[in-house]
């Protein structure tokens, strides 16, 4: 394998980039996605993972909004991240999230909010976002909704309700 770059991803990316999510998900709904949400133009981290002209992962970050955020924070959720089947387990998704991480922090967000695996995630520094007192806008389990503040003690005072834009409620 040669050197794989993350870097943002460009306009001569989005083919690849819709057929990489159309392959990763069961349906073409992260795929439908991030056409959507490119299309709104919101703030939009969108980064590639790219090997000789090849995309072989992608993920976005994407503004929420807390129903109690007196401080009024910039946060952002991780969602979706698709890696290549033949290159998953190789690294691409982990160096994705922390190269997101970083765009994500040096963009001025203070905290990531991800709906993911509850094994997975930990190991980037997500905790269970009911430590500090902030769900979900969607039923699910408090292990599998997870944020990371990018700057400590972010998230004190603030309390409530994640929700994503009103793209993701479409799929």
């Amino acid at each position: 394998m040669d050197q794989i770059v993350i870097r943002k991803e460009l306009p001569k990316d989005l083919s690849q980039v819709r057929k990489l999510n159309e392959a990763a998900f069961e349906t073409d709904d992260e795929a439908r996605l991030v056409d959507i949400l490119r299309k709104i133009n919101i703030n939009l981290i969108s980064l590639v993972a790219e090997e000789n002209g090849v995309i072989l992962g992608h993920i976005l970050f994407s503004p929420v909004t807390l129903s109690s955020n007196p401080n009024k924070l910039a946060l952002t959720g991780l969602a979706p991240m698709a890696v290549l089947l033949d290159y998953q387990k190789k690294g691409i998704g982990s160096a994705l999230i922390r190269k997101g991480l970083d765009f994500c922090r040096k963009a001025g967000y203070k905290a990531v909010v991800v709906l993911g695996h509850p094994k997975y995630y930990p190991k980037f520094g997500f905790v269970p976002s009911v430590q500090f007192n902030i769900k979900s806008e969607y039923d699910v389990p408090d292990n599998v909704f997870m944020i990371q503040e990018l700057e400590k003690g972010a998230l004190k005072n603030c309390s409530g309700v994640i929700s994503y834009h009103e793209a993701f409620g479409g799929l």
